[in-house]
Formats: C-alpha cells, sequence, structure tokens
C-alpha cells in the first residue's frame, strides 16, 4: 500500500486572513464550468476542503483555493474557493492571494508595471488589473461581481441578545451587517475578538432564520456570514468592520457554539456588501473611493464603478483593491494509516 493516499502542493499567503492555494496533486475534476466544478467537489470529493482547512492543516480562520484550468475560454485560470463550512461562490481575500500566488510564482506571466487578465471564480468571470514591481504583485484589484442591498434597517429577534438592527446585502455572499453602536462597551479591536465574534455569529444566525434572501442565479444560497461595523478615528480609512466566518452549526441551546473565526482582512466581499448598502442609502457615491479597515487597521479601497440590475435588484458593480504576501511554499499529505483522513475539530476554538 502506498505511504501516502493524497499529497497536495500549495503556497500560504496573507492579506490579513491566511489563504492557502492548491497549486498540485487534484485529480481531473469534471465540470463545463468552475461553479460545475465546485458543485462536483462540494458533492464527490469535500475531503480536501476538509484536510486542509481544518487541524492539524488548518484552523477557524483559514482559506483554501484550488487552481483549476478555466473553462471560460476568455479566462487565463480558475480558482474554487473553500472556507470552514461552505464553497463561496465569490471571495475577494481569496481573489488577491490566489493573484498573487499565480504571477509571484511564474504559473502565469507578470507584465510590469501592470498585468490585466480574467479569472474564472464559481461566480463567473472576475476582472484583474495587479499592478506589479521586481517580480512582486503590489496591488491586486478586481471587478466583482454585481452587489446588492436585500434588506435595509431590518430588526430582528436575536436569542439571548436581544433586538437588534441589520442591513443584507450580497457581495459575493449574503451579509447581515450590524452597526457596533447597538452593543455598548463593544470596540472593533483585536483584543474585543472573542465577544465580536460571538455576537456576529448570533447575528448571522438570527438573520438567516428571520430574513428570507434569494439571488436570481445562484437558488438556495442564504446568509452565509455577518459583518459587524462602525466608525473609525483613522484619518486614512473611511469605516471599520469586522467579519466572522462560521466554523461549526450554531446551536441556540449551546453557547459553546456561539462564536467563529474572524477574518483578519478588511474582507473584499464583505466591503462590496457594505459599499452596496451605503449607496442604497445614499451615502456612497459611483466613482467615490472607499477606503474599508479590518480589525487590525490594514484596509482595502473599494469603489463604485457603474448600475446595473440583478433579477429585480438595482445593482452596482464593485472594485477592490489589497496586498498579500506570500508566507510559504508546502506540499501537505495524508498518510494512508492517519486515524483522521477529514481532519478534526474540538470546541476549545471551533464552533
Amino acid at each position: 500500500m502506498a505511504k501516502y493516499k493524497r499529497m497536495f502542493h500549495a503556497v500560504d499567503s496573507h492579506c490579513g486572513i491566511p489563504g492557502r492555494v492548491i497549486t498540485g496533486g487534484v485529480p481531473h475534476i469534471p465540470g463545463n464550468s468552475v461553479y460545475e466544478q465546485m458543485e462536483y467537489l462540494r458533492d464527490h470529493d469535500d475531503q480536501i476542503r476538509l484536510l486542509m482547512l481544518r487541524e492539524p492543516r488548518g484552523y477557524p480562520a483559514f482559506c483554501c483555493n484550488l487552481i483549476v484550468p478555466a473553462k471560460d475560454p476568455r479566462a487565463a485560470a480558475g480558482y474554487i474557493i473553500m472556507e470552514q463550512v461552505e464553497y463561496p461562490l465569490m471571495s475577494g481575500s481569496n481573489t488577491i492571494s490566489v493573484v498573487t500566488t499565480l504571477l509571484e510564482t511564474g504559473m502565469l506571466p507578470m507584465t510590469e508595471p501592470y498585468t490585466e487578465m480574467l479569472l474564472e471564480a464559481p461566480a463567473g468571470l472576475i476582472g484583474i488589473k495587479a499592478r506589479c514591481e521586481d517580480g512582486y504583485v503590489k496591488e491586486v484589484t478586481f471587478r466583482n461581481v454585481p452587489a446588492f442591498a436585500v434588506h435595509l434597517d431590518k430588526e430582528i429577534d436575536v436569542p439571548h441578545l436581544g433586538k437588534v438592527t441589520v442591513d443584507v446585502a450580497w457581495g459575493g455572499m449574503f451579509y447581515a451587517i450590524a452597526d457596533i453602536r447597538q452593543f455598548p462597551g463593544l470596540e472593533l479591536k483585536p483584543e474585543h475578538g472573542a465577544e465580536l465574534s460571538r455576537i456576529a455569529a448570533m447575528v448571522r444566525h438570527a438573520a438567516h432564520e428571520q430574513l428570507p434572501v434569494a439571488h436570481p442565479d445562484y437558488p438556495g444560497v442564504g446568509i452565509t456570514i455577518s459583518q459587524i461595523s462602525g466608525p473609525t478615528d483613522d484619518p486614512n480609512a473611511d469605516w471599520k468592520n469586522s467579519v466572522t466566518m462560521a466554523s461549526g452549526e450554531l446551536d441556540w441551546d449551546n453557547p459553546n457554539t456561539w462564536k467563529g473565526g474572524m477574518d483578519r482582512s478588511p474582507c473584499g466581499t464583505g466591503t462590496s456588501a457594505k459599499m452596496a448598502c451605503l449607496y442604497a442609502k445614499g451615502q456612497l457615491k459611483l466613482n467615490q473611493k472607499f477606503r474599508h479597515q479590518g480589525i487590525f487597521n490594514n484596509i482595502f479601497t473599494g469603489e463604485l464603478v457603474e448600475e446595473t440590475q440583478v433579477g429585480p435588484y438595482k445593482a452596482v458593480v464593485p472594485t477592490i483593491s489589497g496586498r498579500a504576501y506570500i508566507t510559504a511554499y508546502s506540499t501537505f499529505v495524508l498518510d494512508a494509516e492517519d486515524p483522521f483522513p477529514n481532519g478534526y475539530t474540538c470546541g476549545d476554538i471551533w464552533a
């Protein structure tokens, strides 16, 4: 019997949140689009996601991407995004990590001062403009899928917490967004991370239960992520946020599950969703820069560049700019005798 059941080559990077990019070792994935390939992985080979994101190879605030050949002839490459409880159709920080990996490793040719291309995400074609210098990707700007607000200033009843007012918007995922000023004493600082993630997880789950959403192109996709949002006193930023991703099932009867993994980046799809809400409220204009600060004061810069329509929703097209830094080149293996072929989680840090 072979020593290893599986072997993957990967590049790790971060733009705040760590993002792993699998560059080799995955067999052929059936599908006529990256979206169909994502569905195949989800339904037939979810072990790759579990193996890479759970312990001992991952931890709650971790994402992974799989590079695949593009199915759309206009795209230079495709990528499938994997997170702790789902396969998102789009992710900004992951896109920035993927572009950085593709160009800095030479998987795709780099052109200085700018490299422009299309990538195929599960959500479709994503326009890329990377600013490059001396072999490094200094900044990635991507043209995201259209973003739109679904619910504005809606009051929900969060068990064990009370009434909370939220916005719900699509930015590549459906976000429940709550203003931090509803929670006295809470601040958008790393040392408040445990309470931020607890409240965000509870708000997400309550919004999922009480506020219906439907994307015209992706039936069945619900609210899966949440954002605590508030003003900043930093003159280099316009707004601040903390996004929390689910790291397991939330059970209202078990407080140990009221938590998740906090995004260490300013969050690209979260920035897109926030901008869509601000635009719908008349608080952000087209072609106006929006500097969105993360929990570590790092910044993504967003801009709404176009109005469009998504089914019944008036939508806007965002661009997001940010930078990732490569941190490791690795080969991951699954020993044939490993008793945990899908990894594992523990309630000390996982929901």
